[in-house]
């Protein structure tokens, strides 16, 4: 870290790292985990009233919104807390089976929310959900019957899932980013690897939107993968893909302290190529002049990766050479 650090002191950050720190934990990701465990609290609440699928779309919707601003940091407690959360991508099924075999044997977990953390992940959070509610395969039962039931316990798992995070983010993780430089802080050595960890995963964010949001459905011109485009099934993939977005230009904008006009340029660009996309679950893609309007969105989401590192990276004397997935 040493060679970052000495590039930071050499370009002169107008006020401590420490403060940027503050603004991305403080105005972006704790309000976002908080926000995540109020929604999927009402979430749980709706399933408990109605676990029927037409009854659980609005409150589903909400908690996916809720989680997209926080969705792709993997710092801390969501390196691991987040998998469960959002298990995709998917490429094998897992999720459908793993589903499929709890339902067709009636395992008495979906009357435990206890045992359910038990359960594999493919079974768990929103996109286990999603399956149930919006797959015609799973989405015909009625209420009282056992897939209603596991609806409910799937929310329930889900809201003390988001508890636990946004309480490990503010009782704990947020502490380790804020002490980023002291002796006992053995995470961060100094204030600069803290500031590094939250640039990377700006840039992991919209390395993920770009390659997998939409490079996934994409694949190739000649073998279009439609069918495995994020959260299809709610016609959430074209969303999914401008929430997240949108919530890496929202966290740089808390980290630098400067005006980034290139940066903001840049995501309104990407806000006005995503208006063009005509399906929201990208099952067009097949169709050339569809796939065309999503590359160009991809363009702006890479282009968007682009100026942050022109205006937030260079500054801060960080180049573009490490992996965006090492963010801690």
């Amino acid at each position: 870290m040493r060679p970052i650090s000495v590039a930071l002191l050499s370009v002169g950050l107008a006020t401590p790292a420490s403060a940027d720190l503050d603004e991305a934990l403080d105005k972006h990701i704790l309000p976002g985990f908080a926000r995540f465990a109020e929604a999927t609290e009402n979430l749980a609440r709706a399933t408990r009233e109605d676990c029927r699928a037409e009854a659980l779309n609005p409150a589903f919707h909400e908690a996916f919104d809720a989680w997209m601003p926080v969705a792709d940091l993997r710092l801390g407690p969501s390196g691991t807390g987040a998998l469960s959360i959002a298990f995709w991508p998917d490429a094998r099924g897992f999720t459908p089976r793993t589903l499929g075999r709890l339902i067709a044997e009636e395992d008495p977990v979906a009357g435990d929310v206890e045992r359910y953390v038990e359960v594999s992940i493919a079974a768990r959070g929103l996109f286990a959900l999603e399956m149930l509610a919006f797959d015609p395969e799973f989405s015909n039962y009625a209420e009282g019957s056992y897939t209603c039931r596991l609806v409910a316990t799937i929310a329930a798992d889900l809201d003390r899932q988001a508890d636990a995070l946004a309480a490990a983010w503010e009782h704990t993780y947020a502490d380790t980013l804020r002490t980023a430089g002291d002796p006992s802080n053995t995470t961060y050595l100094t204030e600069q690897e803290a500031v590094r960890a939250i640039y990377t995963q700006i840039l992991s964010s919209l390395d993920f939107t770009a390659d997998q949001r939409l490079g996934i459905p994409m694949g190739t011109f000649d073998r279009p993968r439609p069918a495995r485009a994020e959260a299809r099934r709610s016609e959430r993939s074209l969303r999914n893909a401008v929430l997240a977005t949108k919530a890496a230009h929202g966290l740089a904008t808390a980290l630098a302290d400067w005006n980034l006009p290139e940066t903001d340029a840049a995501l309104g660009h990407t806000r006005e190529a995503a208006t063009r996309i005509e399906d929201p679950g990208f099952q067009d893609v097949t169709e050339p002049q569809a796939r065309l309007r999503v590359e160009v969105l991809q363009q702006t989401v890479r282009a968007l990766s682009g100026a942050i590192q022109s205006e937030i990276g260079a500054r801060l004397g960080i180049a573009r050479g490490f992996n965006a997935q090492d963010g801690d």
